[in-house]
């Protein structure tokens, strides 16, 4: 027989001449049509008892019925083939056509012997299959989970989107009434010469990757905020030691503009300032006489109840 290729959890076998021959898949030919599958372990007991009754006359009708075969397999010990499920009836002489195989080794016990199934089996029809075990069929899902996954969160991460204004988003697809919105405004705009055409098309090639870079720079500062928001540079450093601190004045000043206006001697404005009036100082003190050459206004005096008037 051909070494097969695929595992034989993934072989589906049949043999259409040795069905035609043993009258198709039935109670009493379904363990020999078994035997010829590449999944037959040609040293287990249903091997040993077959060519024994080939070969032996008096073990002959074991090979009439199912029934015998299997009742010869239950008195010994060692590897077997046995059928564990029949078709279920579905109608009067109706079924599934499903026969269910066990891979099984028994071991002869009191009261009961022992049994360990390594393998199930299935004929559907005239094809056989390997059934799989729990354990791939976990790791297969597993696996199938995983990948799945996997090709999620990357398309989910390239849909994600984030400004300064609107925060973290995902990019959703156009509907069709957005779609049949900008072909009808498309229609009624007027064609642009070809020259403004490439620079629209530049533009628009350069806005994911504009979008990309403030992004990422709206990213750094607000990194940069969190991280020296409550420091603060003050615009007059102060200088000197504890005790002694003194403003150190930043930047540079510009002087006021003199608007043509004469300079002030400030040594006169200081000692203005400083020394107090003559006639603050002595109440005594006569007013000053009226300059020679210049006459003295007179006044009448008024009388009571008249309005005084100048002379």
């Amino acid at each position: 027989m051909a070494e097969l290729k695929d595992p034989l959890d993934e072989t589906r076998w049949h043999h259409p001449i040795e069905l035609q021959r043993i009258g198709g898949v039935h109670s009493n030919s379904v363990l020999f049509y078994f035997a010829m599958s590449p999944f037959f372990d040609v040293t287990s007991n249903n091997a040993i008892v077959f060519n024994q009754a080939c070969y032996n006359p008096s073990m002959t009708h074991l090979l009439h019925t199912r029934e015998a075969f299997e009742s010869r397999l239950r008195e010994m010990t060692g590897l077997e083939f046995i059928v564990a499920q029949e078709p279920a009836e579905t109608g009067p002489g109706m079924g599934t056509g499903v026969w269910v195989i066990h891979k099984q080794t028994r071991r002869k016990r009191e009261p009961k012997d022992e049994i360990v199934v390594h393998a199930a089996y299935y004929v559907v029809g005239e094809h056989v299959y390997m059934a799989p075990t729990v354990a791939d069929v976990i790791n297969f899902r597993m696996v199938t989970i995983t990948e799945t996954l996997s090709k999620c969160f990357a398309s989910a991460d390239k849909s994600r989107t984030w400004s300064p204004s609107t925060g973290h988003g995902y990019i959703t697809a156009p509907t069709t009434s957005n779609t049949k919105a900008q072909t009808l405004e498309s229609k009624a705009t007027t064609p642009m010469p070809d020259s403004q055409e490439g620079n629209k098309a530049v533009a628009e090639a350069k806005k994911p990757t504009q979008s990309a870079v403030d992004s990422r720079l709206a990213e750094h500062s607000f990194m940069i905020h969190m991280q020296y928001g409550g420091e603060y540079m003050d615009e007059n450093p102060i200088t000197g030691k504890p005790g002694e601190f003194h403003l150190s004045s930043t930047g540079r000043k510009e002087k006021m503009p003199t608007l043509g206006l004469p300079s002030l001697n400030t040594t006169m404005v200081s000692s203005s300032l400083s020394q107090p009036d003559k006639k603050d100082a002595k109440t005594g003190e006569k007013t000053p006489k009226t300059p020679t050459g210049m006459s003295k206004i007179k006044r009448k005096k008024s009388r009571a109840g008249a309005t005084p008037t100048s002379a």
